[in-house]
């Protein structure tokens, strides 16, 4: 099918994640090899607004597949949700001649591609770059294996201390209102329990937790939790144990933007280059609106309504299989 895209602008948006230079290395060399002109759009909506936006040729990409961070940087953009704001990064992208976008982040990025591929009727494509694994449609995201192994790693450390005094340790990961992280960061690391937003909405997961008592056995217990307004974080939780469950010696570590940053895993570098080659097939097909996904190890096409509209749901096996392990 013949496509009207002749020009690309590509940029990375929200918070960054591991992989996305590979996304953006795949989309570049994938864009040309297909015959279109890439723009390199810097520090997201806020770049397309003023104006930062650099044609990219082959070697432009080089050697970045190791990188983390994102070589386009990424910013917050509050001008971009303006009507304003939209019609001068439209005006931009039409001074350089680019037909279509691919962008990459998570809810929110996408959230904005949306409301400006339908203002404008522009073709725009989507990578779930974020490392909460939060969207739908799609197995997983682009920085979420990374960011689980270096909290792995974290948690493999803490352990030593934690063992060595006896303590009850609250480590707290990112996630927002999704819980992945933590829960398949708690099975993998092999800690007691994980408090996540999905549960906490249902019960006191706190509670529960102590009240099942920790084995006398163990020389230590570690418990992940998903930052969130919803669980009230490790912090909040820690004092929660000062002042009702005081026979517990309680620390806290905040992994923060730790699990954000280094070179990303094999399995993400791959992820990105498959996704970012999709993203050009998609625009060649005359796919817009649309985020690319990995069902069950295939691409798939999901419509943007459709990657954003709810909170992923956690699934009942993984509970399971942390309950079981931590006894």
């Amino acid at each position: 099918m013949d496509s009207n895209v002749k020009s690309i602008g590509v940029l990375t948006s929200g918070g960054d994640a591991p992989g996305m230079n590979a996304a953006i290395r795949a989309v570049t060399r994938a864009a040309i090899f297909n015959g279109m002109r890439v723009f390199g759009i810097y520090r997201g909506y806020k770049g397309l607004i003023s104006n930062e936006i650099e044609e990219f040729k082959t070697n432009s990409v080089s050697n970045i597949i190791q990188k983390g961070g994102t070589i386009l940087k990424t910013a917050r953009c509050e001008e971009f949700m303006t009507e304003a704001g939209r019609k001068t990064a439209y005006e931009n992208m039409q001074r350089h001649g680019i037909d279509a976008l691919v962008v990459i982040g998570g809810d929110g990025s996408l959230t904005g591609a949306g409301v400006f591929a339908n203002e404008y009727n522009i073709p725009i494509v989507g990578l779930p770059g974020t490392i909460d694994n939060d969207l739908n449609g799609t197995d997983t995201t682009i920085g979420y294996d990374t960011a689980l192994n270096t909290i792995m790693e974290s948690m493999d450390k803490i352990r030593d201390t934690a063992t060595s005094h006896e303590r009850l340790f609250f480590v707290e990961v990112m996630g927002r209102n999704c819980g992945y992280l933590a829960l398949n960061s708690a099975i993998a690391s092999g800690a007691e329990a994980a408090i996540i937003p999905e549960i906490s909405i249902e019960k006191d997961q706190l509670a529960e937790l102590i009240n099942q008592g920790f084995r006398k056995s163990k020389s230590s217990s570690m418990v992940l939790v998903t930052e969130s307004e919803v669980t009230g974080g490790a912090m909040n939780l820690a004092e929660r144990v000062k002042k009702e469950y005081p026979q517990y010696d309680v620390r806290v570590s905040i992994l923060g933007h730790l699990q954000r940053g280094g070179s990303p895993t094999a399995q993400d570098r791959i992820l990105a280059s498959r996704m970012g080659v999709a993203a050009i097939q998609a625009l060649l097909e005359n796919q817009r609106n649309v985020m690319i996904g990995i069902r069950e190890n295939e691409i798939d096409y999901v419509p943007f309504k459709r990657a954003i509209k709810k909170d992923r749901e956690i699934s009942p096996e993984l509970l399971e299989v942390l309950k079981i392990s931590s006894i």
